[in-house]
């Protein structure tokens, strides 16, 4: 599975992919994390063409912080746009714990897991917060 990671967790997804890759999980699972520049997207990209080139490329978007204001803010799309096939948003609720407790961190990547070991379970969901 695919997460497109939102432009300022660069980073911390670099942290997720090395917990996956310690914990042995990605031995087991498909699971890769892609930048925007991979898909063509500006970090300047409103929260609508984010969404949709999320979903067109099937990729679960991996966000901390999106908007919730405003005509293309991600709840207003998600309002809009999803529908019962549509991938889930995964925002992280505190991406500076994800950085320094590593049991905040773990629990983050066994979240990550399970919603992409039952995916179909967690489709149309809109958003998911971890851990």
């Amino acid at each position: 599975m695919k997460f497109l990671v939102d432009h300022n967790l660069r980073g911390h997804s670099v942290v997720l992919a090395g917990s996956l890759t310690a914990s042995g999980w990605l031995d087991l699972i498909s699971i890769c994390f892609v930048l925007f520049e991979e898909v063509g997207l500006a970090i300047t990209s409103d929260d609508r063409v984010v969404w949709q080139c999320a979903q067109t490329n099937e990729m679960i978007l991996l966000t901390a912080n999106r908007s919730m204001k405003g005509k293309d803010s991600l709840e207003q799309v998600m309002r809009e746009e999803n529908t019962s096939i549509s991938l889930p948003v995964v925002t992280i609720g505190n991406i500076d714990r994800l950085l320094v407790e590593p049991d905040y961190r773990e629990r983050c990547v066994n979240r990550l897991v399970d919603i992409v070991v039952d995916i179909e379970d967690y489709r149309g969901a809109r958003r998911i917060f971890i851990p």
